[in-house]
Parts: structure tokens; sequence; C-alpha cells
């Protein structure tokens, strides 16, 4: 099946080298990009309410195919509407492909050329996910936004074995488009190649005559360090369509977050933030705040004056501090609703910059408060790389 790009119009607004802003139009409603999307593996962003994340500035939230064919099942979830009527969250979905649980339930599962066999993490039992299951579920979810069913593989991994992965994630993206039935759901592929340059050009060369209405960057964030994979973002994203959005999967530290948009990236997701307020951490301009330490103990100021969530509006460091270390549950709903609006802020912050046409100046500037001993190599090159402006395409 064709899909329907009039339903998804993607419209850049400004340009400050590398860097955009531009509206992503779905059926659900129209996001802003850059943008970053909080996860809700479960159909639920862990410990946040559908409400709270509206107002913390949330525009689409990620699903996970794999744990939600498990439980409840899609069949559930469509009986509702899908994941809007499902969770509650009225605004954009963006659903897996179940790609990542490939490498990081590799323990429990089988490759073959027809798809990949889980050993249930619930039960035990086995199940099969084929390219043609997971669009099959993807569309019973009702996302704005699918994922081609790919291998992620892990880090590290021999060239080789990249390149049979990457080439069978090309067929199986062709077995994607042919299976899908709906048009209003915009499927995006997924360029793999580690960080290896020649392969990541193979894959674009492989996944960009499909020209889907947007692609993604897979592959990254699985364990190699930041100076490997920014390069690596960098190549990717030069070379993908202009007039497209640009999606680097699993991505979410705020350092990430603004050398990505510095290189062209529109959309990132991650559990990092509310992963990082459950175990008491709070991020700001200056890094994290560990709640559990001393010095937030005696504070009597929000955890960051600049900030207007719900938290900060409210509560004292001191406070927090307290309701960590005696475990109460507000205290990783708080940080978690923190963390949330920090990266929105940012992003939203980035915007601002790019409109301004002083994204690099904004940029630099963050980072000098945010790295503590430095700005690194990595960062700077990849602010480097973003001044220069342009684009180049593989294909037209």
């Amino acid at each position: 099946m064709r899909q329907d790009s009039s339903v998804f119009e993607f419209e850049i607004h400004a340009r400050d080298g590398r860097a955009r802003t531009a509206s992503f139009v779905t059926p659900h409603g129209t996001v802003q990009t850059p943008m970053f999307m909080p996860v809700g593996t479960q159909g639920s962003v862990k410990g946040v309410s559908p409400q709270e994340l509206r107002d913390v500035g949330s525009q689409m939230i990620l699903g996970n195919t794999y744990h939600l064919m498990l439980r409840p099942g899609p069949e559930l979830v469509a009986a509702h509407g899908g994941l809007p009527g499902f969770t509650a969250y009225p605004g954009p979905f963006l659903t897996d492909s179940g790609g990542f649980q490939v490498m990081s339930l590799g323990h429990m599962r089988k490759i073959t050329e027809e798809g990949v066999t889980f050993k249930s993490h619930l039960d035990g039992s086995k199940v099969l996910l084929t390219p043609e299951r997971s669009v099959a579920v993807q569309e019973a979810l009702g996302a704005d936004v699918i994922m081609a069913f790919d291998e992620c593989p892990p880090f590290p991994a021999e060239p080789e074995y990249i390149r049979r992965s990457l080439e069978r994630t090309v067929r199986w993206l062709e077995r994607c488009e042919a299976a899908r039935t709906r048009e209003d759901q915009a499927l995006f592929a997924i360029v793999q190649g580690g960080i290896h340059p020649e392969l990541r050009e193979l894959s674009l060369q492989k996944t960009l005559p499909f020209a889907t209405p947007g692609f993604a960057i897979g592959g990254l964030a699985v364990g190699e360090s930041k100076e490997e994979m920014f390069p690596a973002v960098a190549f990717t994203a030069e070379r993908l369509p202009e007039h497209k959005p640009r999606y680097l999967m699993g991505v979410g530290h705020p350092e990430d977050l603004v050398a990505g948009m510095a290189l062209g990236v529109d959309m990132f997701d991650c559990v990092y933030p509310t992963r990082t307020g459950r175990f008491g951490y709070a991020l700001t301009d200056h890094g994290r705040l560990n709640m559990n330490s001393s010095a937030p103990r005696q504070q009597l100021g929000p955890i960051d004056s600049d900030c207007d969530c719900y938290a900060c509006r409210h509560y004292s460091r001191a406070y927090l501090a307290h309701l960590v270390r005696a475990e109460e549950m507000l205290a990783p709903r708080m940080l978690s609703l923190h963390n949330l609006r920090y990266l929105h802020r940012l992003v939203e912050r980035a915007r601002s910059a790019i409109e301004a046409g002083r994204f690099t100046e904004w940029a630099t500037a963050w980072a000098e408060q945010y790295f503590a001993k430095g700005i690194p190599d990595w960062f700077r090159l990849a602010l480097d790389t973003g001044r220069h402006s342009g684009h180049r395409e593989l294909m037209p």
C-alpha cells in the first residue's frame, strides 16, 4: 500500500545551520519539532497521568508494541478505539515495532528470516513476531506513527553481522509496507549500520527508495560512546530527506538532545527522565541534582527557579529530598514531572533559538553551565558540524 502523505504534513518553519523547527500534522493533532517523546511502555508514562503529561508540554507519547502485544493484547486496545481511548491520552502516539526487544531480550529470542521468536518474559510461552504481525499489532494499537519491524544489533557487533542485519531489516521493511492496511498511520523506515559510515551508507541506499513519510536513525545509544555515536548521527541525518521528519531512537539525555538538534534531528524518545526521577535525580541546566545527597536537604528554594512545573511551583528542594529519603510515592512522581518538563522546556528553548537564528550561541551557553568539567570535544564537534547549513540527499 502506498502511504497517503497528505495526512502527515511536515512543514519546516525555520533553519539555523542544520537545526530546524517544523510542524508535523498527524490525525490526532499537530506537533512542533524538535520534540521529546515520553515513553509509555505499557500504555502509561510511569507515575504520570495524561493530564499531567499535557500540563508539562508533552506532544506525542511512545508505546511499546512488544509489551502491549503480550499484555493486555492488541484486541483489547482496539476495542477502546486504540491507544488514545485506552489510555485517555487524546494526543498523537508513536509505537515502536518490537525491534528494540530483538536486542534487549537477546537471551530470550531467536532470529530467522521469517521473524523473531521470543520466550515471553511473562509466562515463558513462545511468541513469533514477524513484520506482518508487528504491523497488525500497531494498526490495532492505533498509533499515528508506526515503526517498521527491524533488527537492532547490539554493541559491539562485527561489521559483517551488522551488514547482514541491515539487509534483513530492509527485506522486513518491504514486508511491512506490503502488510499495511491503514492510510491514517505513518510508517517510518529505520536506518541501521551501527557506528560504521560505510554500513550507514549501505542502509541509506537500500532504505530511502521506500520514500516513507519519515525516517528513524536506529542502532545507536546501545552501549557505544558519545564520541562514536554522534558522528554516526551526523552522517545519517545529513543524508536523510530534508522535507521529512528525522527520529533518533532511544535518545533522551539533555546533552544528547542539544547535540542531536544541532545535527538536524526532529524527534527523540527515552525513558531517561522518568527513570532518573525514580532514582532520586532532578535534571537542571547545571547537570543532575542528586536529591539523596546532603545539600538539597536544607535548601528552601525549588529545584529550578525558572521551571514552571508543579513540583517547582509548590515544593522546596528540602521537602522533595525529605520525600526521597522517606521513600514516599510522591517523590518519584514529582521528580518525573519535573524531569519531563525540563526536557520539554529544553526543546522549547532550542526552538526559540533556532527561530531567532542563534542556536549555536544558545547551545554553547547552555553547555557551559551544564558540563561542570568543561564542554567535551564530541559536543563541540556536533555543534560545529551543525553550524554548516545545507543537506545532501541520496534520493530526490
